[in-house]
Parts: C-alpha cells; structure tokens; sequence
C-alpha cells in the first residue's frame, strides 16, 4: 500500500489524475493532509466510487462552512482595523420565559477562530451546542457569564435586567474589551467604542458565540431545577410558556424561581391575593 505522507508535494499533481490506483483510506489521506488541488477535486468528482464522493461532498460542506465563518467575523474585522485586537461579543438567552434567570455571556475570541457550525444558538441543535461550548471555553481569549434571577427580574423588569447583566459580563471579563458588539440592544455607559447588531447571533461570530455559553448556561441550570421542581416540566420547555408549563403552573402555583412579573403568572398571584387587576 502507497503511503500518501511520504509523497512529495511536487508529485502530488501526477498521482490525483488517476485516483483509481488508490485505495479509498489513501484518498481520505489526501484531504486529511490538506493535498487538494483543482485537478485532486476534478478527479474526485469523476471517479466512480460512492465513497470518493462522500468525501468530497464532505470537503465541500466543510469549506462553504470556513467560508460562512470568516465572513462571520466582518464587524470585528472593522474594528480590528482600528486597533481594536480584544473585541468582545455579548448576548443573552431567557429573556422570554416564565421562570428562571436571563442569561448572559461575553465572549472575545482569537482573531478568524475557526468554530465549525458556529451559528445564532436558536438555530443549532443542543449536540452541536454543547460541542461548540466546549471548543469556545476552550479557544477564547476570554469568557465572562453572568445570571440575573427571576426576583431581579421582577424588581427592575426584563429589560433593565439583560441590561445589568450584560454589563457585568463585560466588565468581568479576564481580558479587558477594547470593543463591544452587542446583539440588538444598546449600552450607553461602555468606556470602549461599541455597536449594536439587530440579530448579531447570526451576523457575528463572537455574539454567537456570546448566545451559545449564555443559552448552554442557561440550559443546564434549568435542568438544574427541573429536579428542585420536577412538577413543572423545566427540562423539557426550559421555563417558557408552553401548554405543559401553564397547566402546571395552574395546578401548583408559581415555584421560587418563577417570574412573577410575567403574565399569567402576574394574575394568578394577584387573584391569591385580591388584588384587583
């Protein structure tokens, strides 16, 4: 059997224009090593074996996803360009559920980090979640998480809640942030220069990023409290309002961490207690 790493680069061209000499793991080896040219892809394409174009499909996906990637990282670049080389991305995840805390995270990542499938949170399933948490509390240059409750949430609403822990996220971070991008909102008391995204998760890297550890975050914590409160159902719908959730809040009441702000939470406390509304 030919052994691909022992061939030299200069011989690469002649060997690729007749695969058929070579056995499917040696082809495999070609792409591992990073030996592909348009004449390698060219015969991939023409030969005959379902396996060769499995891989090369798979080549395909995995270069249209660099591609997609690095054009995730257009807003940084612009502030890179200035000198800006910590550039953090902050997000949240629960501002709309009926329990639990509102999530948020800061994130600055190495400059053109790599990060397969990285994407807004909501739309990547929860394996690939948890596989691109792992490779971003792994990679980043800095990671900061932070939870605001759901009494705080109450106190100050949802909104100035995400507000205050997106601040804390940020000033916490290890790393010190010479710029902010921010998923939709905007924060006015930064000491950096800053800009705010509409649906940055799936514009910016580090905002997904940022949505990722704050949604993974907030996932498990509810699972957490799925056990504390095993009559709501948290590890299922994560405290948002589903047809589960509310007949169970019917049933028992709202439990601690509900968010009693919240409708319809808001009215069956008031009903309990009178109080018109």
């Amino acid at each position: 059997m030919k052994c691909l790493q022992m061939i030299p680069q200069k011989m690469v061209k002649k060997v690729v224009n007749d695969l058929s000499k070579y056995t499917i793991k040696q082809v495999e080896e070609f792409f591992a090593q990073g030996q592909v040219t348009e004449e390698f892809l060219s015969a991939c394409a023409n030969d005959t074996r379902k396996a060769v174009g499995t891989l090369l499909r798979r080549y395909q996906r995995k270069q249209a996803d660099r591609k997609r990637v690095s054009e995730l990282y257009s807003f940084e670049r612009e502030f890179w360009a200035k000198g800006c080389e910590f550039v953090a991305g902050v997000d949240e995840a629960g501002r709309g559920p009926l329990a639990g805390p509102v999530s948020v995270a800061a994130v600055i990542l190495p400059h053109d980090l790599y990060l397969p499938k990285i994407n807004d949170s909501k739309k990547i399933s929860a394996k690939v979640r948890e596989e691109l948490y792992d490779e971003i509390m792994a990679k980043a240059i800095a990671v900061k998480a932070a939870f605001v409750d759901a009494k705080t949430i109450d106190r100050v609403n949802i909104y100035q809640a995400t507000i205050n822990g997106m601040y804390e996220s940020i000033f916490g971070l290890e790393q010190e942030a010479n710029a902010v991008l921010i998923d939709a909102v905007k924060l006015e008391n930064l000491n950096v220069p800053s800009l705010s995204i509409i649906k940055g998760d799936a514009k910016s890297a580090s905002i997904a990023a940022a949505s990722i550890i704050a949604k993974v975050n907030r996932d498990r914590l509810m699972d957490q409290y799925d056990k504390e409160y095993p009559q709501y159902g948290f590890a299922h719908h994560k405290g948002y309002g589903t047809a589960e959730h509310i007949a169970a809040l019917r049933q028992y009441g709202p439990c601690p961490i509900h968010r009693q702000s919240f409708e319809p939470i808001r009215s069956m406390v008031d009903k309990e207690m009178n109080v018109p509304f």
